[in-house]
């Protein structure tokens, strides 16, 4: 069993699978993108990223307190 060490807190989060994660989520993106065409799926990954950058900014804003 893996485990994976967050970020911002340093934390082990115990039990958790990280490659048994990546695998599905890979696996998942796969069938979502099934079908695009190349530009579309650039446009996906630029919308998660900003979905991203935005959860990121609230969580610094929220630890910054």
């Amino acid at each position: 069993m893996t485990k994976l060490e967050t970020d911002w807190k340093h934390d082990i989060i115990p039990d958790f699978d990280v490659l048994k994660w990546k695998q599905e989520n890979q696996a998942r993106i796969l069938h979502e993108t099934e079908g695009m065409t190349r530009e579309q799926i650039r446009e996906r990954q630029r919308q998660a990223e900003e979905r991203f950058d935005k959860r990121r900014a609230e969580l610094t804003a929220e630890n910054q307190r």
